[in-house]
């Protein structure tokens, strides 16, 4: 595979207010998806669509997401000694190839502040934004990114969004693109409406938690004034991209490829039934414990 794009920035300083009281004490990027955290979801597919290095923009509270992904030597030492080659073979997979390295954003400042913390680490060149608490496709089975970065480059565009398609009555919770025009599953974005009114909505759109943007989203970003909660939006800095023209492009994610958004208990619950009954080893028990729990269940009216 062509590598078009090599670098990206992970935000993982969000508080996790809507997990409390799970996210007291770990980050919710951490929380663990059937046998893995949430954030190892989101490098795997990152190193499995080219990405050779990552930027996770931290904050306080989150040194457990640099633990996970630092070699353990005393634990590898552990599981040899004691002969669990299994569990050896599992602990590796954690070590992915690819470098990583750590920020902290000092301030909830928003998204968009987030992504400016890792304006030296991109430099002259294109990157990827990964949201960490996303994971694209069950078990993060996704080439989506690379997908994009092809858009990217032979469009030459300055921003290309990972889109889904959600009911008309969720678009409140997200950032909507108001279409252009669309050319099988690639839309020209004219302009971006973050959480609209109820009924107000360009389309039922929303942005899906990966971005593919030029060095140019830096010098937006700085122009964006913080909002009524002192919050920097990036979707606001991909508007001032639109309404100077600038080639802003959303690719659909296809079916099979659906956004995991563990932003909260219900997506957390139905992402971690999911992942788990579709794991081969554990997935059948699991499956059949469920349909005895179910078929004891009342009937509630």
């Amino acid at each position: 595979m062509q590598k078009l794009i090599r670098s990206a920035i992970v935000p993982v300083a969000g508080l996790g207010t809507r997990l409390l009281p799970a996210t007291k004490s770990q980050p919710k990027e951490m929380l663990p998806v059937a046998r893995k955290p949430i954030v190892q979801y989101v490098a795997e597919e990152l190193v499995a669509n080219g990405i050779e290095q990552i930027l996770f923009i931290t904050g306080r509270g989150k040194s457990s997401i640099e633990n996970h992904f630092d070699h353990d030597p005393e634990l590898a030492r552990l599981l040899q000694s004691a002969n669990k080659h299994e569990l050896m073979e599992q602990l590796n997979a954690v070590e992915l190839n690819a470098k990583f390295f750590y920020t902290r954003q000092r301030l909830q400042r928003g998204l968009g502040d987030a992504v400016l913390c890792g304006e030296n680490f991109a430099g002259e060149e294109p990157f990827v934004v990964a949201l960490g608490d996303s994971i694209i496709g069950l078990h993060a089975n996704s080439q989506a990114v690379s997908r994009m970065a092809e858009l990217f480059h032979a469009k030459r565009a300055s921003c290309v969004l990972a889109v889904e398609e959600v009911p008309p009555e969720e678009t409140v919770h997200y950032g909507i693109v108001e279409p252009a025009d669309v050319d099988g599953d690639v839309v020209r974005v004219a302009n971006l409406v973050e959480k609209p009114a109820p009924g107000s909505a360009p389309s039922n759109l929303a942005i899906a938690g990966r971005y593919v943007f030029s060095p140019l989203i830096f010098d937006m970003i700085r122009r964006v004034r913080p909002d009524a909660r002192g919050e920097i939006q990036l979707t606001d800095a991909i508007q001032f991209m639109c309404e100077e023209g600038r080639r802003v492009l959303a690719l659909k994610l296809p079916p099979d490829e659906k956004r995991y958004d563990i932003g909260n208990f219900a997506s957390y619950f139905g992402t971690f039934v999911e992942f788990a009954l579709a794991d081969p080893e554990y997935g059948p028990g699991l499956r059949a414990a469920l349909e005895r729990l179910l078929a004891r269940a009342p009937v509630r009216s």
